[in-house]
């Protein structure tokens, strides 16, 4: 009819499942995508969780120097505890991601929060033994393993269209919590002391995050298409090999470049002072690098949804190693901050990279253990850079040897992914001539 509105599609895509309503609509039978508001709204809701969650390792970062005195002097105490707590999380979260599997996903953070703050009460009691129990049993494996792992996998179940913008703002949680926390830890340390602050940010974590849980981590919708990674079904080959050779190998390079990741964000509030630089300068410039991280992560989680994980994996680690050997050539303060911002804008992507390039490249179904056993690496790879510094130093004396045995594994790891990223480059080139009838 003349005049008439054509009428108009809304929700679906190619008109799949689309019936037209009696006013002349297409509605979409069955949602195109499982995104929408409240995805959104449990992703900020985890960031928030996150920001709070792993606020309580950096107190032992930013008294680092202090633990270290009451102790003897030996900085690879306070260091090895922090590592610990990193360690811990890395190893709990592959049980913790089974058990949010059949408990879910809200009593395992809630649980976490809990063992966090029993872990920085242990902590503050002083002494090593205490330092270990509570970053390594309670804070790390007990803790933050119930929350690190099973939010990833739980958020991500949430997206299907931006899961790389997704994953990649969750995980920004750790540096909003180093953006925001070393220099209220610093002026807290200053007034109240490190352990009397560790009993105050027991109580402050559990009144935020256990209710804020218990309300909005509820069931995730399942996604759309069920597989992830081309419909991949379990067993396929992967890039041409086996399924377990490429997690091997994704794993070991999670670790190599978590280990040069770790240093600076462990030891820059002590490598500042033994500059001469004031730790209030150091905690700022900690906050600084923890900023650029946050900031800079939405970018690469926006290249990642483009590119895919391996390959943002990969330019996240060459800009990784130009930032750490910034830190060898650079000694006066304000070379420092900007070798820090530099650092924080180069290394954020990687971490959620390598959990979507894992959604990639196998079925959804598996996630739920692939997801954990990388972070598991990826943890264990920050343990390992933060107590490695700490040893170093203790033995050498300076951290310019610490820093240049971080160089070398980065240069590994570039190998490992490299090597990856051609194998991916080669299986796609034989699907695309094909795509184009050569």
């Amino acid at each position: 009819m003349l005049g008439a509105e054509t009428p108009r599609r809304r929700g679906g895509q190619d008109g799949a499942g689309d019936m037209p309503t009696p006013s002349g609509e297409y509605t979409t039978i069955g949602p195109a995508t499982v995104e929408n508001r409240a995805s959104w709204r449990v992703a900020l809701v985890a960031l928030g969780v996150y920001s709070v969650s792993f606020g309580a390792p950096v107190v032992t970062v930013v008294a680092l120097k202090q633990i270290a005195a009451e102790l003897g002097g030996a900085r690879s105490v306070p260091a090895l505890a922090y590592s610990l707590a990193w360690f811990g999380a890395a190893v709990g979260g592959i049980g913790m991601g089974w058990v949010a599997e059949r408990v879910g996903v809200r009593w395992t953070v809630m649980f976490g929060a809990v063992m966090i703050g029993i872990g920085l009460a242990i902590a503050s009691l002083g002494g090593s033994a205490a330092l270990f129990i509570g970053h390594g049993l309670f804070m790390g494996l007990l803790g933050n393993a119930g929350i690190n792992a099973p939010l990833y996998v739980y958020v991500a179940r949430w997206f299907d269209k931006r899961r790389g913008t997704a994953m990649a703002l969750i995980s920004s949680g750790q540096y909003v919590a180093g953006m925001i926390w070393p220099t209220v830890f610093e002026r807290g340390i200053a007034l109240f002391g490190w352990h009397h602050l560790m009993l105050i940010y027991a109580v402050f974590e559990i009144v935020v995050i256990v209710p804020v849980a218990a309300v909005m981590f509820g069931p995730a919708p399942e996604t759309v298409g069920g597989l992830a990674g081309g419909g991949l079904s379990s067993g396929a080959r992967v890039l041409g090999w086996p399924p377990r050779l490429v997690q091997g190998l994704l794993c070991g390079a999670a670790f190599l470049c978590c280990i040069p990741m770790a240093m600076p964000q462990g030891h820059l509030v002590a490598f500042c002072s033994d500059l001469g630089i004031p730790a209030a300068q150091g905690a700022a410039m900690l906050s600084l690098l923890l900023g650029c991280a946050f900031i800079s992560r939405q970018f690469w989680g926006l290249v990642t949804d483009r590119i895919g994980g391996v390959r943002t994996v990969l330019f996240g680690s060459v800009c990784q190693i130009t930032a750490m050997i910034g830190f060898l050539l650079t000694q006066n303060e304000a070379g420092l901050f900007a070798v820090a911002a530099a650092f924080g804008m180069g290394f954020s992507g990687i971490i959620p990279a390598y959990v979507m390039a894992v959604r990639d490249l196998f079925p959804a179904s598996e996630a739920a253990w692939r997801v954990p056993t990388v972070l598991l690496f990826s943890g264990s790879g920050m343990a390992a850079g933060g107590w490695l510094a700490g040893a170093i130093y203790d033995y050498a004396g300076f951290y310019a040897a610490a820093f240049a045995t971080g160089i070398a594994f980065n240069a590994l790891h570039l190998l490992v992914i490299g090597t990856l990223v051609l194998r991916q480059r080669g299986a796609a080139e034989p699907r695309m001539l094909a795509a184009s009838g050569d």
